[in-house]
């Protein structure tokens, strides 16, 4: 897939380009599919979060883009579907908008539904994470980001890419997420990590991989 792993969704026009660029084509022209999933496993969650993420009333811009249509997918809900009906609404999509939340949780119904092992087939769709829909595609999400705990406790994650994500860093939100915060985690993590704030998001392609930052971010 084509990855842009963000911190809080396309804010400011760095991240906007990067989008239509993997894209191919303009937002107004492409179909998407949101999943909310990862907003209902967070330890503080409400039935608010979801609703403010599918009908982009949150602060983090991804439903609210201008796209052709935008569909929702709850992954929750899959394994109770017929599967060739689900997964036609997956290939049929240009872009998955995947919510932030809990990552372990959401990586646990990744799994559980069958996305994560549909995603290797999908090579020209976009995949647009959000704070936890991101650091889901990485090895480990690291032992301070562990909220709901799967059943095979660790801190695993789908391990799509090789590195690590520390989210949020300095945003007033979370003042526990300072640089050196990120630091320490850092060190604990086996393997490449980066720390990114608001403005910033990680953009793969082919294996290739760079920053889009209109803000701070470190590599580890």
């Amino acid at each position: 897939m084509k990855l842009l792993l963000t911190d809080s969704g396309i804010k400011n026009p760095s991240l906007h380009a990067a989008l239509v660029d993997l894209l191919g084509k303009p937002i107004a022209e492409s179909n998407a599919l949101c999943i909310p999933t990862a907003g209902y496993g967070a330890p503080d969650a409400d039935p608010g979060g979801p609703w403010r993420f599918i009908s982009g009333q949150s602060p983090c811009p991804m439903t609210e883009l201008g796209w052709r249509s935008v569909g929702v997918l709850e992954l929750t809900a899959l394994p109770s579907i017929e599967k060739a009906r689900w997964v036609s609404w997956v290939q049929e999509a240009d872009v998955l908008l995947v919510n932030g939340g809990d990552a372990l949780y959401l990586c646990h119904w990744m799994r559980e539904s069958g996305l994560a092992d549909l995603l290797p087939s999908l090579p020209e769709t976009v995949y647009v994470g959000l704070s936890a829909g991101s650091m889901v595609m990485t090895p480990r999400v690291g032992e301070d980001f562990v909220g709901w705990k799967p059943p095979t406790g660790g801190d695993s994650a789908l391990g799509v890419v090789d590195f690590s994500i520390f989210p949020h860093l300095d945003h007033p939100a979370c003042p526990e997420n300072t640089m050196a915060a990120a630091e320490r985690w850092a060190a604990r993590i086996a393997g490449p990590a980066y720390a990114i704030d608001e403005q910033t998001a990680i953009k793969v392609t082919d294996g290739a991989v760079e920053v889009i930052s209109e803000g701070r971010w470190k590599r580890f």
